[in-house]
């Protein structure tokens, strides 16, 4: 047997660069792994709820309670939701094509011949049940769709979900090239779509021009985007937690500062860290959640490892308005959010308290949550310790 061997002359600087380069490649390759698992397995979930829905035999038990009664039955399931299941669905009657994908490579993917084929009156998936239910679907295949393969394997599933809705096949195609074409982060996608892109396209006279501005500004996706991404993480069955990885500072000012302000003795009790709440069709994360048993309140933190802007204090009101309409209970006061910036060696606290437009209300917050200067200082003193 042939020793496996380095092309080459080896010294230390290429052996860091091909143990960097062979972690990359790999990487790479797990993140693509995953996230066409993920990928399919959403599209098959909802394929499995539309052939439910035309041919099952108890499906008139169910009618439009449908979702409910799924997500209730599959709640262990991290990550299907009411919620999900719509778009699993929205995501099988928009890409039928997948299906050629899925029976092309069937002894590749395993897929199980059991449970919900064996309902389907199948032991083992066959081409014919895509085509079937596929022929049922709002859109018949295009010669100018994109490869189907590049759709599952450059796109992640947080891709697809910006893409599920526009509903007009010629502008999510557009923006599907763009993104492949680009290697867009999802916040990209999404940011190009807010701003338009697909229609200032159309009334540019030069839009090759426009492309490749656009291309040049625009934030590119990495394997590790997709290896950190909530669904991938909800998919593989870890804490959500760890799918927003901040800096090892941001952490550390966090692990600080979650247990300065229990000690406090203000009468703080931590609920969460790292709650995840859903808004409109995304979801945010909140560092830290109190509840104040003297104020009888919710305090929301927020850390940011910048300098201040609109955005953030924005943000927190955000999260503050979320909590008085969806989480306060009656005989709650109402939530207060902190708001902690950073830089290198300076620290800003703003409290968001929004809605309270009694003057004297605030103050009485103000009187029991630690002081603003105190708050900075520890920041700041934390920040020295970092940087010492």
């Amino acid at each position: 047997m042939e020793t496996f061997k380095l092309p080459g002359q080896m010294n230390f600087e290429r052996l860091v660069k091909t143990i960097s380069n062979t972690h990359g490649h790999f990487q790479q390759q797990a993140a693509r792994a995953v996230n066409v698992s993920l990928t399919l397995r959403n599209w098959l979930i909802g394929f499995y709820i539309v052939e439910f829905e035309l041919h099952g035999e108890d499906r008139s038990v169910y009618g439009d309670k449908l979702f409910d009664e799924l997500a209730k039955r599959l709640k262990s399931i991290k990550g299907v939701d009411r919620r999900s299941l719509y778009r699993f669905k929205d995501f099988y009657l928009l890409y039928p094509q997948i299906s050629n994908y899925i029976t092309d490579n069937q002894s590749a993917l395993f897929l199980p011949a059991s449970s919900t084929y064996q309902i389907m009156g199948s032991a083992t998936p066959q081409k014919e049940d895509f085509q079937k239910v596929g022929s049922v679907t709002p859109q018949s295949q295009n010669k100018k769709q994109v490869p189907v393969e590049k759709l599952i394997t450059c796109l992640s599933y947080t891709h697809i979900e910006q893409l599920l809705q526009i509903k007009d096949l010629l502008k999510r195609t557009f923006y599907e090239i763009a993104c492949i074409k680009g290697t867009w982060s999802v916040k990209e996608l999404k940011r190009q779509i807010n701003s338009l892109y697909y229609e200032r396209s159309g009334l540019s006279t030069k839009p090759e021009m426009l492309s490749q501005s656009t291309q040049q500004k625009a934030e590119k996706a990495s394997s590790s985007d997709i290896v950190k991404s909530v669904y991938a993480f909800e998919f593989l069955g870890l804490k959500v937690k760890n799918a927003v990885e901040e800096s090892d500072l941001e952490t550390a000012l966090l692990d600080h500062l979650q247990d300065f302000m229990l000690e406090m003795g203000h009468g703080f009790c931590l609920e969460a860290r790292q709650k995840k709440i859903l808004i409109g069709d995304e979801y945010f994360f909140i560092d830290l959640v109190f509840y104040h048993r003297i104020l009888k309140c919710h305090v929301l933190v927020e850390l940011k490892v910048e300098d201040f802007n609109h955005y953030n204090i924005g943000q927190l009101n955000t999260y503050v308005n979320y909590y008085k309409a969806h989480v306060m209970q009656a005989d709650d006061n109402p939530t207060v959010g902190i708001l902690l910036v950073t830089n290198k060696n300076t620290a800003l606290v703003e409290f968001a308290t929004t809605g309270m437009d009694n003057k004297l209300f605030v103050s009485k917050y103000l009187l029991e949550l630690p002081k603003k200067e105190l708050l900075e200082a520890f920041i700041t003193n934390e920040l020295q310790k970092w940087n010492s």
